[in-house]
């Protein structure tokens, strides 16, 4: 399923988050349950014959896993893992149609095996967080859509080019684009090119996906639905998060496809859209532009909700820009997250984002800013974007550091937008990250619920 949980935190009501769900299922885990906290967090080894050997220790109840875990919610475990481990040799058939454990995420795992037991996503999320102890008296965490299927995402851009799968799009194996020599041609019942890289002029693409691994024949029926894209048929699991490889045109629209390709429209989950209006604040996480926060967004009715509902409304920048957003500058964050909103309005929009304007040299991070196209940018843009804006964007955080996506705080005024300014430190990987205190200063600050004992430090915290 792709949109497990969407990548929107609302204060006191809900909790919706976009990505892994374990992952951020396991965030929710109190310290105080370590054993439960680690056991979720533990990914199988990244060797496929080492991986399957240790995920039957967690079978039989050998794993050292299970140790400092009560015996009631160990067995309880293993009983999911199991009948996880059945429904995966009823659908394997080698060797076209096999299962890798390979770094395997254990609340994955977990979740996947209770939805398989339960026949609902949202019965797996309840039981991982009974297991867990997540307090539910203050979190809630429900799923963006509500569906047993899985779902896909594409994504268009500026120059027709069609990129099929969230890991395709944003960090995907290498290599992902091949050139004209390396093109392997796919061919499926009717000899038709995969859409996923058919550009609109009808002209062959080199494919953005590594099609090296597809069968070009599927003696055996699998667990893919028959005349499914064959880029859908492909492993997910290799997939690199540090390679910065440009895309060849910046990202125009995401859209929802179904195992053929066509495009598909799913309905929200009611709860979440309810929860959403009845909220305080939204807060718009760190994450992936196109593919953590627009699934959730593009979303029949999650503008509306939006606009409709919570008072405030925050966007936290990331400290970084990456492959799906490279040149970007603040104002094209905000008339993203405006155009994903704006196009939810409609079922069947025609255009699910609002392409940035003025980005400077393709895919590359710079603070340089041309004041004159800047100023006059916002003379033409101010008016339009300051009545949309309101609806969904009333304050930004973002790092100041020239390696951050620069913010043109004046034309954030213009478009009715506080700008909240903080000065981060750096990771192990040379990127900059927000200090966690001076984040939470920062909210609470917008939020007017700061603890009047402690003061923020002058060079963390600016609000303009």
């Amino acid at each position: 399923m792709y949109s497990f949980i969407t990548r929107l935190l609302i204060f006191q009501v809900i909790t919706l988050l976009l990505t892994s769900a374990s992952g951020r299922l396991v965030r929710l885990i109190p310290p105080t349950n370590a054993p439960i906290l680690y056991f979720f967090n533990h990914r199988l080894p990244s060797s496929s014959i080492q991986a399957s050997a240790e995920f039957l220790t967690l079978l039989d109840l050998t794993s050292p896993l299970y140790h400092p875990i009560p015996a009631p919610q160990a067995l309880l475990i293993r009983s999911i893992l199991s009948h996880l481990h059945l429904e995966i040799l009823k659908r394997i058939r080698p060797p076209s149609s096999t299962f890798n454990f390979q770094s395997a995420s254990i609340g994955n795992l977990f979740l996947t095996g209770a939805r398989l037991l339960t026949g609902s996503f949202e019965s797996a999320i309840y039981l991982l967080a009974i297991i867990g102890k997540v307090d539910e008296s203050r979190t809630a965490v429900l799923p963006a859509i509500v569906s047993n299927f899985t779902h896909h995402i594409s994504a268009g851009l500026t120059d027709g080019t069609i990129i099929t799968g969230q890991n395709a799009i944003s960090h995907p194996s290498a290599p992902t684009v091949l050139s004209e020599s390396e093109n392997v041609p796919i061919h499926s019942s009717s000899h038709a090119q995969d859409p996923a890289t058919l550009h609109p002029s009808g002209e062959s693409k080199p494919p953005l996906q590594n099609h090296h691994h597809i069968d070009t024949v599927y003696p055996i029926e699998d667990a893919t639905l028959p005349g499914s894209l064959p880029t859908l048929r492909t492993s997910q699991l290799h997939f690199s998060k540090s390679a910065d490889q440009p895309l060849p045109a910046p990202i125009s629209r995401i859209w929802y496809i179904n195992p053929y390709g066509q495009e598909m429209h799913p309905s929200p989950n009611p709860k979440a859209v309810t929860a959403i209006q009845a909220s305080d604040a939204i807060i718009y996480s760190i994450g992936s532009l196109y593919t953590s926060l627009a699934p959730s967004l593009i979303l029949t009715g999650v503008g509306t909700a939006i606009a409709s509902g919570p008072r405030f409304k925050i966007l936290v920048m990331n400290g970084s820009l990456d492959r799906e957003t490279g040149g970007f500058k603040g104002v094209d964050f905000v008339r993203a997250v405006v155009g994903f909103c704006e196009g939810s309005s409609s079922s069947f929009t025609t255009s699910s984002s609002i392409i940035p304007k003025h980005i400077p040299a393709l895919h590359t991070c710079s603070s340089v800013v041309d004041d004159d196209d800047m100023k006059a940018q916002t003379i033409s843009e101010s008016n339009d974007m300051k009545s949309k804006v309101k609806n969904y964007i009333t304050h930004l955080i973002y790092i100041d550091h020239p390696t951050a996506p620069y913010v043109n705080r004046e034309q954030l005024l213009a478009w009715g937008i506080e700008g909240v300014r903080l000065y981060g430190r750096k990771g192990e990987d040379g990127k900059m990250r927000y200090d966690e205190k001076a984040l939470g200063q920062a909210l609470g600050a917008i939020l007017g619920r700061r603890d009047g004992r402690e003061r923020s430090r002058r060079n963390t915290l600016e609000v303009g």
